[in-house]
């Protein structure tokens, strides 16, 4: 043991240390010394140096105890680091960190969870019981040999042992967050005294799903607990039918004209519809409706009726007379199509097919060339028999601002699926074909001001306008009816007024024109 050769080895050990300076000593110096005196020094020392070794490995191995009484430096329980604690500083610890609040982000909001709050609770118990198995599982000696020798124990990690109640965090996220912060996407609004929507903002809904997932795993992590909430983004709605009418009565009182006004719109993908009557810029019922002079605006159930009667197969000669009645408002060609209905009784034939569609207030009483008889004289209807308005309708062609509107949007709803009430009261006369070829005609009506003043150029409006003089050889009555087609949705539109003094027309052009444009942006308002 004396040996030099074991010089490398136990110098490394503070204990054995001792005694290899001792033997060395001896070695070196005992063969030399002779005397009794050296020997008895030469032993106290040694004895000396045995004694601090004994002393220095008794307080190892006291040392030694202590820290196995605490957890080893490798150790991690639910990944936080528990070397050298007790078992009672590991329990504070994990509490301190699994008990925290965890911080999640929605949007703009910041909001702190509390893990009690949604049911999240560690097992410490069974954590510390694992951590103690491991602790002091290994034998005593080789731990204290290992120590001695500073050997670093092997790492070892205690899992988390957690439960969390799901139900309590769907019901906070659903309490508590979503229904605090969640938002419903704002609808457009309109501008106030203008024709356009002010955009909406898109909403958002809490992802509770992934809420959920991402929750749990920072209420387990001792380090990540911060998390970005996920949540799906929402359109801006498009302004309400609502919004749009008081913006339509808005133009109308802020306008120049100051007559009667019957207004008719309807969305052909909804089937939504606004309809109002407005007099001198104060609204007045709509119904029964009002009647109006038709004028020219009549001559679309001329055409609809010759179609139904006569059929689509057209020669030149009639495709030609059409043409002119709806792309020209020729008068002449309207009475030549009247005769191919019926030579004595076409205005009488559009009436009746008129009535079969339900449309009881609008009629013709007779030809469009002077002196012409009437063949429906004081003919009753509705709309024509309210007292509380006046608009002077002609005696031989009237109709209302919805009948006008809903045969527009049968005949489109004919054209685009073969339904609505053309087909229905006329099925074996009116077909898809019929109907598309009636819009065709009316596209041919090019006037430029009206409801196609207010379009985007290029916008398709098939549609049929119509002005004429009175018995006193002024202008009272303007009309304008169509279908218009636009990216965002098609929509018909049935405007007729009437001014007891004079309907100018630079009053009642704009009007038309803001009108419409208001229904254009509401149906193509950006939703971005």
């Amino acid at each position: 043991m004396c040996q030099r050769t074991g010089k490398a080895i136990l110098a490394q050990a503070p204990c054995f240390g001792v005694l290899y300076f001792l033997c060395d000593f001896h070695h070196n110096f005992g063969g030399r010394v002779r005397n009794r005196n050296t020997n008895t020094i030469l032993r106290g020392v040694s004895i000396l140096f045995l004694t601090v070794a004994l002393v220095l490995t008794i307080l190892s191995l006291i040392n030694y105890s202590r820290q196995r009484n605490n957890y080893p430096a490798s150790m991690t329980i639910a990944g936080i680091s528990v070397g050298g604690l007790s078992p009672a500083e590991a329990s504070q610890r994990l509490l301190e960190v699994y008990t925290s609040p965890i911080e999640a982000q929605y949007g703009d909001a910041i909001i702190h969870i509390d893990p009690g709050t949604v049911g999240f609770e560690i097992d410490v118990e069974t954590m510390l019981a694992a951590a103690d198995l491991s602790r002091t599982g290994g034998p005593f000696w080789g731990g204290f040999w290992d120590s001695i020798w500073n050997r670093t124990p092997p790492e070892t990690q205690i899992p988390l042992s957690s439960s969390i109640s799901e139900e309590r965090l769907r019901e906070y996220l659903q309490n508590e967050i979503a229904l605090r912060y969640d938002q419903p996407p704002a609808p457009a609004q309109p501008v106030p005294g203008g024709t356009s929507f002010l955009p909406g903002a898109p909403g958002q809904t809490l992802d509770l799903g992934r809420a959920v997932l991402l929750i749990t795993d920072a209420l387990r992590s001792p380090t990540n607990r911060t998390i970005a909430l996920s949540f799906t983004r929402s359109s801006a709605s498009r302004p309400t039918i609502e919004n749009l009418e008081i913006l339509l009565k808005q133009i109308i009182t802020v306008s120049d004209f100051d007559g009667l006004i019957g207004f008719y719109m309807r969305d052909l993908q909804s089937g939504q519809e606004i309809h109002f009557a407005m007099d001198n810029k104060q609204e007045i019922s709509a119904e029964p409706d009002i009647a109006f002079t038709a004028s020219s605006t009549i001559k679309v159930p001329i055409v609809a009726s010759y179609l139904i009667n006569r059929g689509s197969n057209l020669d030149a000669a009639t495709t030609d007379a059409i043409s002119r009645v709806l792309a020209k408002s020729d008068n002449s060609a309207t009475d030549q199509v009247l005769e191919r209905i019926d030579s004595n009784n076409g205005p009488i034939i559009v009436t009746q097919n008129m009535e079969s569609l339900g449309l009881n207030s609008t009629f013709l009483g007779g030809m469009f060339f002077l002196g012409a008889p009437n063949l429906l004289p004081g003919r009753l209807t509705p709309g024509n028999q309210r007292a509380d308005v006046f608009t002077d309708p002609d005696p031989y062609s009237q109709t209302t601002p919805s009948e006008m509107g809903i045969l527009l949007a049968d005949i489109y709803q004919c054209a685009q699926s073969g339904g609505g009430a053309l087909v229905a009261a006329f099925p074996d006369k009116v077909n898809p074909a019929t109907c598309q070829l009636l819009i065709d005609f009316m596209a041919q009506d090019k006037l430029g001001s009206l409801i196609q003043g207010g379009v985007p150029d290029g916008t398709l409006v098939p549609h049929k306008h119509g002005y004429v003089l009175s018995r006193d050889g002024i202008m009272h009555d303007t009309s304008d009816v169509g279908i218009v087609y636009s990216p965002g949705g098609n929509f018909v539109l049935s405007v007729y007024t009437f001014h007891p003094v004079q309907n100018i027309w630079d009053n009642t052009n704009p009007l038309f024109v803001n009108l419409t444009l208001a229904v254009y942006n509401y149906f193509n308002v950006s939703t971005q």
